[in-house]
């Protein structure tokens, strides 16, 4: 196990999420609160086909420690090829190997949740990323299914293909983001295999972490969707405190801010207004400061505005 890692009690780790868990984003959860941040998901064909766009990705903030890379494939030869280039990166402590996005571009590849209907080739995966791989942990993301439910079946083959922990969303893929997340259903895998297991799934409160925790006994939850707009989540279970001030979430709004100029220059500046529309949210005259930064380019007038607002701002 890593120095950085326990899994004696809880941890809380961001999920990765095309488009919003990148580096600046992770930097940020990470200082507050986070345990364990996870890349984007990058495609293991394009590792292996050198994309500017997908190394660019695996590029960590030095507070990313631990770090968790996921990639995604459905090809024993080319996943090989796509750690031994992973290999080569030094500050990767753990390769997650997804097998649970719905999205049907990736199904269709036969990659992410359509693994789960080929349970063999999965498993044959893992262990090609287990023996190659010189980091120190490797994980796997699954989904309860495909069409139907299957589990503990495809636990068991997580763990027997020598995974180190799982991570579990709570949903088939058939229940892409919408059906009802079966917590049951993740206290069944906990009791099933002896190795670390990760709630995951609609997890967007400090009491509903708190109580998914408690329900299905799971080592930690990933947080994804309900730490977007709110990434002070983290913040709450670290430190147990259910209400968080203004002043912390302007910090936390400002810090993100800073730290996607630092990344991506001044193209942060429209890069963030997705992130201005979600933070804003429940806000006095949110809709006024979104129309304000949707038509402003400079660095230092965005950030400005964004800071006036927060600070001076409240709640409806």
């Amino acid at each position: 196990m890593l120095k950085n890692l326990s899994f004696e009690k809880p941890i809380y780790v961001l999920a990765p999420l095309a488009g919003y868990t990148d580096l600046p984003f992770r930097s940020v959860v990470k200082k507050f609160g986070a345990d364990l941040t996870v890349s984007e998901m990058l495609s293991s064909n394009a590792l292996t086909h050198g994309s500017e766009k997908t190394l660019h990705m695996l590029q960590k903030s030095p507070n990313e420690d631990p770090y968790s890379v996921q990639i995604a494939g459905a090809e024993v030869d080319v996943i090989k090829q796509a750690v031994e280039i992973l290999n080569d990166y030094d500050g990767i402590d753990i390769i997650d190997l997804n097998c649970g996005c719905p999205v049907p571009k990736i199904v269709g590849h036969g990659s992410g949740s359509s693994l789960l209907l080929n349970l063999p080739l999965m498993g044959q995966i893992i262990r090609t990323i287990k023996d190659t791989s010189n980091k120190s942990l490797t994980s796997v993301k699954i989904r309860l299914g495909f069409e139907e439910k299957n589990h503990i079946d495809i636990a068991k083959m997580v763990e027997d293909s020598g995974a180190d922990f799982i991570a579990v969303h709570g949903r088939t893929r058939a229940g892409k983001f919408k059906s009802i997340v079966d917590y049951n259903a993740i206290k069944e895998i906990k009791e099933a295999v002896s190795i670390p297991v990760i709630a995951n799934g609609d997890i967007d409160s400090f009491g509903k972490a708190t109580w998914v925790l408690e329900h299905t006994g799971a080592n930690g939850v990933m947080i994804g969707r309900g730490a977007i707009g709110a990434p002070w989540i983290f913040h709450q279970l670290r430190s147990g405190e259910f209400d968080i001030s203004n002043a912390l979430k302007h910090e936390i709004i400002m810090e993100h801010f800073d730290k996607m100029i630092d990344f991506y220059g001044s193209h942060g500046v429209s890069m963030f207004r997705k992130h201005v529309h979600t933070y804003s949210k429940g806000y006095r005259g949110a809709s006024t400061l979104r129309n304000e930064v949707n038509r402003v380019e400079d660095v230092l007038e965005a950030r400005a505005i964004i800071d006036y607002f927060f600070k001076t701002s409240e709640l409806v």
